[in-house]
């Protein structure tokens, strides 16, 4: 698969992990601790999925070389630790919506819109301020600037504007 390919799988799977983590903290039935224990649900998969699946691959591979340098590692297990805060963040955010009296539904696509529009932003700007361009900042192309601003614009609009869910329907108890 190319770079594109695998981009937008991970453009389908973030984009359907907002969905079921809410829809996974509303399943545990509990208004107050429910987000907390669908975090540690999260926390298992990612354990699943980020220690144990590479620790196979690693232990599979001919050629696996052990030596892992400090900077490496610590700069790693930081990308972890901001995922792993901004995704129970994102519960949060989730959770405090739906007790402002928001429609759950609604919030989540508030929440995860705001999420993916700016966090590329906020990656576009620290990666240029980590590895400035060629010729300096004045070297930035118009488009790209552009591109931010619409990545912003977007965000807004998604969730200024978001569709409206209907009310859930009313259950009439017979007498």
């Amino acid at each position: 698969m190319n770079w594109l390919s695998l981009a937008l799988v991970t453009v389908a799977c973030w984009g359907l992990y907002g969905i079921f983590l809410h829809a996974g903290q509303v399943g545990m039935k509990d208004p107050i601790l429910g987000r907390y224990k669908a975090f540690l649900f999260v926390g298992i998969a990612y354990f699943l999925t980020a220690v144990l699946a590479p620790l196979v691959i690693l232990l599979a591979s001919k050629n696996m070389n052990w030596n892992m340098p400090p900077k490496g590692m610590w700069i790693s297990l930081f990308a972890g630790i901001l995922g792993a805060i901004g995704a129970f963040f994102v519960l949060l955010a989730m959770g405090s919506g739906a007790k402002a009296g928001m429609n759950p539904a609604v919030v989540a696509i508030s929440v995860m819109s705001i999420v993916f529009a700016g966090a590329p932003i906020v990656n576009a700007i620290v990666g240029i301020a980590m590895h400035p361009p060629k010729g300096g900042f004045s070297a930035i192309p118009i488009p790209f600037i552009f591109g931010i601003l619409l990545a912003a614009l977007g965000g807004f609009m998604v969730t200024k504007y978001k569709p409206s869910s209907a009310p859930p329907p009313k259950i009439i108890e017979k007498t």
